[in-house]
């Protein structure tokens, strides 16, 4: 049955693959995002499937006022996915730019928070839907530099599972999709603040997930039995794995 989507961060990245996989699937895409340019040449390639709408999802008016702003026949979002997320800086927390944190948190944790706000009463009052959020092995496994933005991922999953507590009972889903690397994005560039050859250093050597491989995920667990609800996936290419402990020990 065909749904509609919203996917928040949808220019690039996981957000567009998600967007064009939707879309190929016979589901109707609300594309939220900031760049306008972006989101019309997205537009431009799906057709009438999708629908651009540019959205901060740090600006908390701009999101409250959300629900009651969509077109009518887009009104009733079926599945909300918290796609808007960024990693700024890897240096460790005692050289970390306070800015770099306070942005972080204002999109991973407040962004998400009212976004899920704004849209959850709407598929709590038809008694059906499916919330989607974009966690991270980062919020599972801690490494140098990931202070704040593991810490948000961190969040994102408990989150996640306290949602699922409020909605037993009823038919809306919840799900947290946590990645490991994932290449073909911007998102090591935007943490690197543009240094694309630091960026491209990240994933020398590997065969990381794509965005698209996200999207094949989220399609997946969107398209399970009305019964079923995945609380948690974690997903890691083939060339990566946990870490040990780290040991200082004395020379």
């Amino acid at each position: 049955m065909s749904k509609t989507i919203f996917v928040s961060g949808a220019s690039a990245g996981f957000g567009a693959a998600m967007a064009r996989r939707f879309a190929a699937d016979g589901h109707r895409v609300i594309a939220a995002a900031r760049r306008a340019d972006r989101l019309a040449a997205l537009a431009a390639e799906i057709g009438p499937a999708l629908l651009p709408v540019t959205l901060d999802v740090t600006d908390a008016a701009a999101v409250a006022a959300l629900p009651d702003s969509l077109p009518a026949a887009w009104r009733e979002v079926d599945v909300l996915v918290n796609n808007a997320g960024m990693a700024l800086g890897l240096d460790p927390a005692f050289k970390a730019k306070l800015s770099d944190w306070d942005a972080m948190l204002a999109t991973n944790v407040t962004g998400l928070m009212h976004l899920t706000r704004a849209l959850l009463p709407g598929m709590v009052a038809r008694d059906r839907g499916h919330i989607i959020n974009l966690g991270s092995t980062a919020g599972v496994y801690p490494y140098p530099g990931g202070h704040v933005y593991g810490a948000s991922k961190a969040f994102v999953a408990q989150f996640t599972l306290n949602l699922k507590a409020d909605l037993v009972g009823t038919a809306v889903r919840v799900t947290c999709l946590e990645p490991g690397l994932v290449g073909g994005s911007e998102f090591s560039a935007v943490r690197f603040g543009g240094d694309q050859a630091r960026a491209d250093a990240v994933y020398a050597g590997t065969v990381p997930l794509s965005p698209e491989d996200i999207a094949e995920a989220a399609a997946w667990v969107i398209g399970l039995p009305a019964h079923m609800n995945v609380n948690r996936m974690e997903l890691m290419p083939t060339c990566q794995a946990p870490g040990p402990l780290a040991i200082k020990r004395q020379g």
